[in-house]
Formats: structure tokens, sequence, C-alpha cells
């Protein structure tokens, strides 16, 4: 019998490096520029009779709130940790607009890792070699999929440490596939926002996890600011289908994968995390291993993008087909939230409840103190990654 699923415990330096905040993220930014607002305004005031210290004054209060309100949401939502990440972010062309419409939405942009690879419709996609950091490369995979109305598809690949060394070239290895949230959401979230790449070294580093390919997908269908929320959209992008039957088959061509369901896992965070569930309860041919950090199993303001289809409303709720669905595979699911978020935290369980009432394996971790933020999907992703291995390393079921 294989080992039942549980809550990975980790070494706790892995944890609290998780946990960090980034250089951009410290409350000591956006108190020191409330500070000098009120400092600014106060001098401003006492020096009312003069006209130019007035209108600079006034100009330099609105500016420094303006930083202030904006840090502070970074600082509760997690997005831009560092300055590489602002600079990624600016590398849009659209700025502080983006920044802070971002952030607003607790979200996600593209910040990056590499440029990315044109790919003619209907050719073999291309895979453009990014950087390489510790031994560990990240390539652009660009797919492209036209017939399923997604225009552009740059998908980033995390390499582990060896891979491209030729006493490996026999390795095959198992690959977790990660969706960005929505709106606003882009596939280089995940490496720096979702801090991926620290979460993979530090874990092979220190063994927990055997090495893996983790594949951060582009569900954006070229356009980041709208909420498809991973799904197949009546006359629009078929975004499930995309990921399940150009993505993986594509991952599976250019890298040395381990090409069955057993060693492949699929998550993601809030929107992205709904894609990986109703995706991953759709294929089950496809995904054995759900990782699903503030999750939700229902399309709320959403629904929208269905166009009050209700076949296919009803098909994608899976709060409301889970109960009663068919599984004709076993799957097991790790479910994380921010115990800020007592919504998240009554969602996992409600998911992991009807799995487990369908004869599924479920588990839900918690993280102290954090809310429905990147803050806490990149705390748990360690946590995400370890589950993927154990399972990955779990003998095969018997019949």
């Amino acid at each position: 019998m294989p080992q039942a699923a549980v809550d990975p415990v980790l070494p706790a330096d892995i944890t609290e490096q998780a946990r960090d905040l980034g250089p951009l993220e410290s409350p000591a930014i956006w108190l020191t520029a409330a500070g000098a607002a009120v400092v600014v305004l106060a001098v401003t005031i006492a020096l009312r009779h003069r006209r130019r210290v007035r209108r600079w004054g006034v100009s330099g209060t609105v500016v420094l709130v303006l930083l202030a309100a904006v840090t502070a949401v970074n600082s509760y939502v997690g997005y831009v940790r560092t300055s590489d990440d602002l600079a990624r972010l600016f590398e849009r062309g659209s700025g502080a607009a983006d920044a802070i419409g971002l952030l607003l939405d607790d979200g996600d942009d593209q910040p990056d890792a590499a440029p990315a690879s044109a790919t003619a419709p209907h050719q073999p996609a291309s895979n453009h070699p990014g950087p390489t950091s510790a031994g560990q490369r990240i390539d652009v995979l660009s797919l492209p999929d036209p017939a399923h109305a997604v225009p552009s598809g740059d998908n980033y690949v995390l390499l582990p440490p060896g891979y491209a060394d030729p006493a490996n070239t026999n390795l095959r290895y198992p690959v977790v596939y990660l969706i960005h949230g929505y709106p606003y959401g882009g596939p280089r979230d995940w490496l720096t926002s979702g801090a991926a790449p620290d979460a993979l070294r530090n874990l092979e580093a220190d063994h927990v996890i055997a090495p893996m390919i983790v594949v951060s997908v582009d569900l954006t269908a070229g356009v980041p600011s709208r909420d498809w929320e991973g799904l197949d959209v009546p006359g629009g992008p078929q975004l499930e289908t995309y990921l399940a039957r150009t993505v993986v088959p594509g991952v599976d061509q250019h890298y040395r994968t381990l090409a069955d369901r057993r060693h492949r896992a699929l998550g993601g965070m809030s929107g992205g995390a709904f894609a990986a569930l109703n995706t991953g309860l759709h294929h089950l041919d496809e995904f054995a291993t759900l990782l699903l950090a503030l999750p939700y199993d229902d399309l709320n303001d959403s629904i929208g993008v269905l166009d009050g289809h209700p076949d296919a409303i009803a098909a994608n709720t899976p709060r409301h087909y889970l109960p009663t669905m068919p599984f004709t595979a076993p799957i097991s699911v790790l479910l994380t939230a921010g115990t800020g978020a007592p919504t998240d935290v009554a969602t996992a369980h409600r998911i992991a409840d009807a799995l487990r009432r369908r004869g599924q394996e479920a588990v839900v971790h918690t993280e102290h103190g954090f809310n429905h933020t990147w803050h806490t999907a990149r705390a748990t992703l360690p946590y995400l990654l370890a589950f993927a291995d154990q399972n990955f390393r779990s003998p095969a079921p018997t019949s």
C-alpha cells in the first residue's frame, strides 16, 4: 500500500527563509514615507505665507502620501520583494500605473527571468535558455496555441542543478506545474513574488526533496488583466485544454521528464489554485497531485467569464460537482492557507472534506498570521513542493 499523504515537516531554516520579508516589503519604508509626509506638511503649514514653499510642500506631501500608501499595500501583499522585482515590473513599460494596479488586486504581474522566444504556429515550440544560478537554469518555453485562442504562451521552466551534466543524460525528473493568480497575473510571478527558485534551491540543498522540474505556466492568453481563471472560455481562449494538451506534452517533448500522471503535480495560488483544482479534477489522467495555495472552489465574481452559459458554469464549479464526481484514478491534494484569512482556511477544509468523502487524500496546512497574499503563497511553497516530492517517491499503487 502507498504511504498516506501527510503535511511535510520541514527544517526551520527553510521555513524561516520562506517567511522572511524582502527589503521592499519592510514596514519601515512606508512608515518612513508617512513620517516624512507629516514633516513636510507641518513645514508647509508653518510657511504657508510663502507661495513657492506652499506649492512645493503640497506637491511633496501628496507624493509622500502616495508612496506611503503603495509601500504599505506592498508590505501587506508581498508582491514586490526586492529591487530586482521592481525593475522587472517596470520593464513592462507602464511602470507605476501597473505597480499600483497589481498591488491593489493582491496580485500578480509578470516580473521576469529571461526574454521570451517566438515560435510559429503549429511548429515545434522552442525553448530559450535563461539565467543560471548555483547550477539552476531557467528556460522560457514558448508554446503559443492559436487553435485554442492562446496567441502567446511563455512558460518558465526551472531545471535542477546538474540537468545539463553529461553524467545525468539518462536521468528523468518529475514535474510540478504552477499557475499564477488572476487578474494581472503572469508566469514570472512564481519566480519573483513566489520565490520558487529560492525554495527549490533550499529544499534540494537540505536534501528534503529529490531534483525536480518546476514549470510556471502562462495562462494569460496574452491578456494578463483578464480574470480567465484558467478556464475553457466560451468564445475565448481554451486555457484548460491549452494546459493539459499543449503545455504538458510540450514540456515532455523538450525535457527529460517522467511523463506519467504519478510524476506530475499541478498547483497554483488564489485564482491559480482554482484553475489547478478545476483542471486537475477534469484531467485525472494527467495529474496525480494537486498543490493549492489560497484555494477556492467557486467562481464567485469571476462567473462572468463564462458569459452565463449554465452548462459551462456547472462543469467548472468544483464546489458543486466534486461531491458526486467519479474518480477514475486516485489523487492526493495539499491545500494551504493563512490563519489571517479565515475564509481561506474554511474553504481549504471544505474542499479537503469533499475530497475525503470521495475516497481521495487531502491535507490542509495553515500558516500562522498571513492573509490572502503572496506572503502566504511564498511561505507555503516549500510545503507544497515537499508534498509533491513525497508523492513522487511513493510506490505505485498495486491493483
